[in-house]
């Protein structure tokens, strides 16, 4: 038979081992609530799908153009990178050529070659450099302004590559079809934009202003110079 002071002790553990279950369970209830009203929030409500596609003059596809949408009245939903991003040397070669990305992200260079290797840029948008070194860096590189960084390896000179930075969470980078598709963009009035690395007008963006309400098409052409990657 218990005493007082025995009862009141494993009362009290009854209670605490209660009171600890109930705030797990709330825990776990606020938590769905919240990724649950997060997901709502980030979710455009009308929003729509852009398929473009990207030739040159000849009506030729062209694959790694960078194909992106900018709102008109330059308001953007305020969306942080989440995606890693990461261009990698083998073969003592850049992978991937065409690299894009939004402006705020972290991108790291992986050398999977047995030699050292030296990157750099000197482009307005972005200069850095990684001085001789294998394996990966132990810091990734901010690329926070928008526009063209060329790479470069200082070491093989044959090594080139291209990071094109954007303002805006709707990008991507066409096929091999000249093909891309831009999703869930929300409705609206914007600027539909196109940059190829060999663009006869360096650094020139080419425009084509279109109004999304529903899934629709596009189409681009952009004017190229000769250009040849070295190898």
């Amino acid at each position: 038979m218990l005493n007082y002071s025995q009862y009141k002790r494993e009362t009290q553990h009854k209670i605490n081992r209660l009171s600890a279950e109930f705030s797990v369970q709330h825990n776990k209830i606020a938590q769905w609530l919240f990724c649950t009203m997060s997901l709502m929030l980030l979710s455009p409500a009308n929003a729509a799908n852009l398929s473009v596609k990207i030739t040159d003059k000849a009506g030729v596809a062209l694959q790694n153009a960078v194909v992106y949408v900018e709102p008109v009245n330059k308001i953007i939903t305020s969306i942080a990178p989440t995606t890693a991003v990461s261009i990698e040397q083998k073969g003592r070669k850049f992978l991937p050529l065409v690299t894009v990305a939004q402006a705020g992200s972290l991108i790291t260079f992986p050398n999977r070659d047995t030699v050292r290797h030296h990157v750099y840029s000197f482009s307005p948008a972005k200069t850095f450099e990684l001085k001789l070194y294998t394996g990966v860096p132990a810091a990734p590189v901010l690329f926070d302004k928008a526009g063209t960084a060329v790479l470069g390896c200082n070491i093989h000179d044959q090594m080139v590559a291209f990071v094109h930075i954007v303002d805006t969470p709707y990008f991507a980078k066409t096929d091999a079809l000249g093909k891309v598709l831009l999703k869930d963009v929300p409705d609206g009035a914007y600027v539909l934009k196109a940059w190829h690395y060999a663009l006869a007008e360096e650094n020139k963006v080419v425009e084509k202003s279109v109004e999304l309400a529903s899934n629709q098409e596009a189409a681009l052409t952009l004017e190229l110079k000769p250009f040849l990657l070295p190898k």
